[in-house]
């Protein structure tokens, strides 16, 4: 496995431990409301969207829940990279197929990885917009909830795309990732408002990057 799952590869990392709490408090915050899709975005490309995605579908599987992670980024999708799986085929494939509801089974990796699985991206098509748009998109959705406890969809930068927006009303809480000293507050505001203009339920923002102190910390990445 690659060096991105540290949930997996050092799960007594204070990462690790934040991750763990990032996924409590989405179960505390959602109470008696079903919670069982997570969409992430973020402002723009480079802040840890899928770090955290897989490493969140990670600390949901650890704690029993049979988790599906659907890499809904259909131009520049890279959780085939962080779990080193297939991408022949994938979302923007299965979406395609006239026999979805029968087919969809054949286009899911299991990862090797107790409880976890991966929808991966596919090839990349001309429309993706649309094709998340789409009816077939839907119905997969319900098709997927019907399978798996939870899912978590590695969606795309909101700037500039509408991609995100399509997302977050489909799913029962959407994440914003955000990147220390790289995110600009007014990208990060204006995403959040993009988001609350389509009704999406926009559980918070993970901070990510946090500088460590060399001293005592070596990792890149913190959760808060």
């Amino acid at each position: 496995m690659k060096e991105d799952l540290i949930v997996y590869n050092r799960p007594k990392s204070i990462i690790s431990e934040g991750i763990r709490t990032l996924r409590t408090n989405l179960q505390f915050a959602a109470a008696g409301d079903k919670l069982k899709s997570i969409l992430l975005t973020s402002s723009m490309p480079g802040e840890g969207k899928s770090f955290i995605s897989s490493n969140l579908a990670l600390a949901f599987a650890q704690n029993g829940s049979k988790t599906l992670i659907v890499d809904c980024d259909l131009r520049r999708g890279r959780q085939h990279k962080i779990f080193e799986v297939d991408n022949s085929k994938g979302l923007s494939n299965l979406l395609i197929n006239s026999r979805m509801e029968k087919d969809f089974e054949d286009y899911i990796v299991y990862t090797n990885i107790e409880d976890v699985f991966l929808l991966p991206r596919g090839s990349v098509p001309p429309n993706p917009s649309e094709l998340l748009a789409s009816d077939s998109c839907k119905k997969l959705m319900r098709i997927l909830e019907n399978e798996f406890d939870m899912i978590i969809y590695d969606g795309v930068p909101v700037s500039g795309l509408t991609d995100a927006l399509i997302m977050s009303k489909l799913v029962d809480k959407t994440i914003i990732v955000c990147a220390v000293k790289e995110t600009e507050s007014e990208a990060l505001l204006n995403t959040k408002k993009a988001l609350l203009n389509v009704e999406a339920s926009v559980a918070g923002v993970v901070v990510n990057k946090i500088p460590a102190n060399t001293k005592t910390y070596s990792d890149k990445y913190y959760i808060n």
